[in-house]
């Protein structure tokens, strides 16, 4: 363990990189940490437990149906940030609604959290990886007063912090404050994080084709294009490339921000205006992919560049190693002229 650098020690040391905390983004990850901490112990015991295993019976606002896991994890998340103060109001996957926290510690907070709080749940009864994904936006509306739908609904470019944590093998924080991804492997023995993944880029080029082929029939032709010639022979370009599909939005891109490779899921028919959300799903995994060096965008523009209008918008994404997300590109500009 020596030489080994816990993610407080990180936060305290590189803290002139988020100019506006004075110790509250060390508060607030110490909020996700502890939350991860305890989803952690939980998912281990799944199989063992039924509390977090199989449906509720009950659909979140998207009209789907709802996991033991997705409620259990966004009460977690949700009662660890506001105990902390520092966040005046959280908007969920799992709530129609923006929660704003009107008490008198709360409505001094200076910053709000977008969150899904398990990606992938269903992955949890067959043992494959899931995760948390959210981003941390800095207020727009006057401390002292409750958090306002405005404060929600600002662009990708404004968050000031955004990350993700992945169960799997091992537990995982990845994040960015704007200077850079690191990667944080989590140590239940002791209960610590520990810088395992220092200043992450993703490979400029790859040989990873990710997306839900089974939703072919529902995919423009521009998109059948791009997946045929992922699939071709073409010695220069080394494809054909590899198909790699997991299911969990956190576990496709996490795999791909180390090895390389690029990212689908786009609108069809089945999905008109895509599936994936902007502001709690999109937004913070393209903070994440720009700052490692990759590009995320709808097909048309950056991910970070959208104007949102509902804290529930979907949008097409792809987003990957830069070479590939060209090509891809590339693809959908001549298809579309």
């Amino acid at each position: 363990m020596q030489n080994l650098i816990t993610l407080g020690e990180f936060i305290i040391k590189n803290q002139q990189d988020f100019p506006y905390a004075k110790g509250q983004l060390t508060r607030m990850f110490n909020a996700i940490t502890l939350a991860s901490k305890v989803m952690n112990s939980q998912i281990n015991k799944a199989g063992l437990v039924d509390e977090l295993m199989g449906k509720v019976g009950t659909e979140n606002v998207q009209g789907e149906e709802q996991k033991k896991l997705d409620v259990y994890a966004n009460k977690i998340f949700i009662n660890a940030l506001k105990a902390r103060n520092e966040v005046c109001g959280i908007a969920s996957e799992e709530e129609e609604e923006t929660i704003i926290f009107e008490n008198e510690a709360s409505v001094n907070g200076k910053y709000i959290v977008l969150i899904d709080p398990i990606d992938g749940s269903s992955n949890i009864e067959v043992n494959v990886s899931i995760g948390t994904v959210f981003a941390i936006y800095r207020r727009i509306s006057p401390v002292g007063k409750p958090a306002i739908l405005e404060d929600f609904l600002q662009t990708g470019r404004q968050q000031v912090a955004a990350g993700y944590v992945i169960f799997g093998s091992s537990t995982m924080l990845v994040f960015t404050t704007g200077n850079g991804v690191n990667g944080f492997t989590y140590d239940p023995s002791i209960g610590v994080f520990y810088l395992s993944h220092p200043n992450i880029k993703i490979p400029e080029d790859g040989n990873i084709y990710s997306i839900n082929e089974g939703n072919s029939a529902y995919f423009s032709d521009d998109i059948k294009t791009y997946i045929d010639y992922c699939k071709e022979i073409d010695a220069d370009t080394n494809r054909p490339f590899t198909g790699r599909y997991i299911g969990s939005m956190i576990a496709d891109l996490h795999r791909n921000i180390l090895k390389g490779g690029i990212y689908l899921y786009p609108d069809s028919k089945k999905s008109p205006q895509g599936k994936l959300r902007l502001l709690y799903e999109c937004n913070p995994m393209a903070f994440l992919i720009e700052q490692a060096g990759g590009i995320a965008t709808d097909g048309h523009q950056s991910i970070l560049d959208l104007k949102p209008t509902d804290i529930h918008q979907r949008t097409p994404f792809y987003a990957g190693s830069t070479e590939m997300v060209k090509v891809l590109q590339d693809v959908l500009t001549n298809q579309s002229t």
